[in-house]
Order: C-alpha cells, then sequence, then structure tokens
C-alpha cells in the first residue's frame, strides 16, 4: 500500500511523495490510508522535524479518484479520508506543501492546512464540488471566507473558478511562486532546512499556538462538511455526475 506513497526521510527531512502519476495522482482510499498512517507515524518519530508533501515536479493531485469513491464511497468519518484530515490537523510538526501542476479538489484544500505552500507557474487549482452534485469538504467553507473574503470564495467553491499558482500566490494561499517544478521542489527542501536549523520544541509550541484557537470550530466545520459530503454522495445528481466522468 505504501508505494503509493514514495517516503524519503534524510537528515530529519521527511518528503512524501505522491506516486500514482498513471491516474495524476488521484487520491484513492489505500492512498488516503496510507498517507495517514506516515503522518501519523511521523508525529511520534524524534528523527522526523519537518515535512514536505508533494506529487512530483509534474502534477500534485487530481484530487479524488472518482471511481473509487463510487466503488468504495466513506460511510462515516472513520473512513480513511476523513481520518486522514483529522490526523493532518493534529500535526504538530511543519508541513510543506510543494505543488506543480493540477491540484483539484482535496488537492487544494490539503494545502489550507500546510504552513507554507509553494507554488510552479504550472500550477493550476480547482475545487469542483458543486459541478459533482456534491459539497465542500476539509473546512474549506469555513477557511477559504477567511482567507480571501466571501466573494473570492464563492468563484472558488460556487463557481468552480480555476485559479492559477500566480493566482494563488497573489490570493495569500500559498507563499511563493516557481519558474517550474524542479524550482519549487528544490526551494520546498531548502525551507524545509530552514525550519530544520530552528529549536524544534520551540517551533511545534508555535504551530499549535498558530492553530490551536480556531481547532475547535475547525474540527466541527470539517465534521459537518463530512456528513453532507457523504449524504450527497448518495444523491441522484452526484452519482448522475461522477458517472458521466468515470470511464470503466
Amino acid at each position: 500500500m505504501t508505494d503509493l506513497i514514495i517516503r524519503d526521510l534524510n537528515n530529519g527531512l521527511l518528503t512524501l511523495t505522491f506516486n500514482r502519476p498513471d491516474k495524476l495522482n488521484a487520491l484513492n482510499s489505500a492512498m488516503y490510508s496510507a498517507l495517514g498512517e506516515l503522518l501519523l507515524a511521523a508525529t511520534d518519530d524524534p528523527q522526523v522535524e519537518v515535512i514536505v508533501i508533494t506529487g512530483g515536479a509534474q502534477c500534485f493531485s487530481a484530487g479524488n479518484d472518482l471511481k473509487d469513491f463510487l466503488d468504495n464511497p466513506p460511510v462515516d468519518m472513520d473512513s480513511p479520508v476523513f481520518r486522514l484530515m483529522r490526523i493532518v490537523m493534529a500535526l504538530d510538526k511543519p508541513l510543506i506543501a510543494a505543488v506543480c501542476g493540477a491540484a483539484i479538489g482535496i488537492g487544494t484544500t490539503l494545502l489550507l492546512h500546510c504552513d507554507q505552500v509553494l507554488m510552479s507557474r504550472s500550477a493550476k487549482l480547482r475545487m469542483p464540488f458543486v459541478p459533482l452534485g456534491l459539497c465542500p469538504e476539509f473546512g474549506s467553507s469555513l477557511l477559504l471566507p477567511r482567507l480571501l473574503g466571501h466573494p473570492r470564495a464563492a468563484r472558488l467553491l460556487l463557481c468552480n473558478e480555476l485559479l492559477t499558482g500566480e493566482q494563488a500566490v497573489q490570493w495569500g494561499l500559498a507563499n511563493e511562486l516557481h519558474e517550474d517544478g524542479e524550482q519549487c521542489l528544490q526551494a520546498a527542501l531548502q525551507l524545509a532546512q530552514r525550519l530544520q536549523r530552528l529549536p524544534q520544541e520551540a517551533l511545534r509550541v508555535s504551530k499549535r499556538l498558530l492553530k490551536d484557537t480556531h481547532r475547535s470550530e475547525l474540527e466541527a466545520c470539517v465534521r459537518r462538511e463530512g456528513l453532507l459530503f457523504i449524504e450527497r454522495l448518495h444523491t441522484p445528481e452526484a452519482k448522475a455526475a461522477l458517472r458521466a466522468l468515470v470511464k470503466d
């Protein structure tokens, strides 16, 4: 299962790379489980100081694997995707995302929980929940309006508007823009090493302080979204939209 996520630990820097290039790194149940287990292990591993998550130089993630969602839909809040969300939100070690190419659906909402987000010019963000008959997830209905204001958040969540890497930096969803994927990945590693040179306990305490103020509200939002998401998956309009896009 873990070959779907490549794990590389080098001198305290843990890099986790989505490894399903034939499916544009679309995330299925096995990948959610694998990523959750790797992050949970990293939480308790004293050798891990900083975590970089990426899909490589070409594509971050095409989002949820739609066929997997039809065949193995999440049935409750203990399903792999929602368990991963709880693990990410509880993580107290710095999490950096290096985003190249497509970042769709949860490929975008995951970024809202990272401490630093770096983009290549090839990055393309989109959250097509409404066109799929679904609803926002991973706290995006709470976090995006706070980060961007309601009008811009609505453009992304209701209108399915595409956001480029350059726009993501301009709007404050990402920290840095890089010319290509390799530069983006290298910059993410350099930033991680910079964080590694800081006192690690102080770093983790500071991250908790940044997150704890709104943690209970965010957890409640993620649960509310998740229950509605599960409900939406069983509606005729969601099933029709998903089946129209899934090729047997």
